[in-house]
């Protein structure tokens, strides 16, 4: 009698449900366990096949005589039904990412924006092509740089580069930190697919690790972008346009190291160093303090009126830091600042969802580089200065309608 299938299928459908269910949790907790099942919810083709190949299994096991299949298989159509409407979701976010764009940047943006990537935003891929996005192939032509050593905390202070070989000098910058609640967590793990597609389309990219008790781990983030401005030449970087990024607690010190620029404070020892970015991006971000310092460590704290232009993407499904905290933070920025800030708030989606490479993450990611794309065509009307340039998208011919 197949009772594994019956409760693998029962299980997966109320977990589906739950995620096609929109909600607004009142509190995050990292160990919810809607937020350990939601995460693979992502990615509802992968759950999709998984459902297939347990339906297959008991097939073959069991045969389809047992009233308990004929259960399971009912769930398992219920739970694919839900995961038809969390791809319609995924296949959504381009919509939501234009018009975050739209409002963030002006209805106008488009005109300092290479044409290839602004079209990338709305297309829809094939069946093949999406399922293809969810498979982390490298990137032809791009190598990574590893272990380069940037501060003098050991590990902690290493970081990874990644560019394309053949790329010019002068190379607009992205300096990443990764999640991991301030505890643990690599530069080896999560984002490199994030990182290899952008070193593709001609970003110099890295990677940093940091420490975990704060304010050390904002000195780190200071100190990466220091080592950018002073060595990054050697690698192909352009210091003038440097965007900082992180997820989760990672976009909590891409945030905060944005709203600090040149302060002593956090510089002990390279207080002279110029740690301004031209722009900060933030994935699902932590929006409280760390630790016992109830002020300092959030970037709440340190929103102002000379801010970097911002961009922030959310989950209005995340249980571990709840969409609430994004919303907050940014109406707040936009309250105190008149720099152009970007919120995006993804339907259906849940804290985490760069794990792995989806067309959702691929959609956000040519979201970033518009909106890179177009803070260094403003920043450089402004000073009336020419030289480089973010990248330009290569061009792609948009897949379907």
């Amino acid at each position: 009698m197949p009772i594994g299938y019956l409760v693998t299928t029962g299980l997966t459908a109320t977990l589906v449900l739950a995620a096609v269910t929109r909600h607004r949790p009142r509190e995050s907790s990292p160990f919810r366990l809607s937020y350990v099942f939601g995460l693979w919810f992502n990615w509802p083709l992968v759950v999709f096949l998984f459902l297939l190949a347990s339906t297959a299994l008991a097939i073959a096991q069991n045969g389809v005589g047992s009233p308990v299949f004929w259960i399971g298989l009912g769930f398992a159509v219920l739970a694919s039904a839900g995961l038809a409407v969390l791809g319609r979701r995924a296949l959504g976010v381009g919509p939501v990412v234009e018009r975050a764009l739209d409002a963030g940047l002006g209805a106008g943006w488009r005109d300092g924006v290479d044409a290839g990537l602004t079209a990338r935003l709305h297309s829809r891929p094939p069946l093949a092509q999406a399922l293809l996005a969810a498979t982390p192939f490298r990137r032809r032509g791009v190598e990574r740089i590893a272990n380069i050593r940037y501060g003098p905390a050991g590990r902690a202070n290493l970081l990874d580069l990644y560019r394309r070989r053949s790329d010019p000098p002068g190379r607009p910058t992205l300096v990443y930190f990764h999640w991991g609640a301030f505890r643990f967590g690599s530069k080896n793990f999560g984002a490199r697919h994030f990182l290899r597609q952008l070193a593709s389309q001609g970003w110099v990219c890295v990677s940093a690790n940091y420490r975990s008790t704060f304010p050390d781990p904002l000195i780190d983030v200071k100190r990466a972008i220091a080592w950018v401005r002073e060595q990054g030449r050697e690698y192909g970087a352009d210091p003038r346009s440097v965007f900082l990024a992180g997820s989760s607690a990672g976009g909590h010190l891409a945030l905060t190291a944005a709203l600090t620029p040149n302060d002593p404070a956090f510089q002990p020892g390279f207080e002279g160093a110029d740690t301004s970015v031209a722009g900060a991006i933030s994935l699902y971000a932590y929006y409280g303090p760390v630790g016992s310092d109830e002020l300092s460590s959030s970037p709440l704290a340190h929103v102002n009126a000379n801010a970097p232009p911002c961009f922030v993407v959310h989950g209005d499904q995340d249980t571990l830091v709840i969409v609430d905290d994004a919303r907050r933070f940014v109406e707040r920025l936009r309250e105190t600042s008149s720099v152009p800030v970007v919120y995006a708030e993804l339907p259906g989606t849940q804290h985490g969802f760069d794990l792995f490479p989806s067309r959702r993450v691929e959609t956000v990611l040519d979201a970033i580089e518009a909106f890179a794309a177009w803070v260094g065509s403003a920043t450089r009307r402004r000073s009336g200065r020419t030289g480089a340039e973010p990248a330009r998208a290569v061009a792609r011919t948009p897949s379907g309608p």
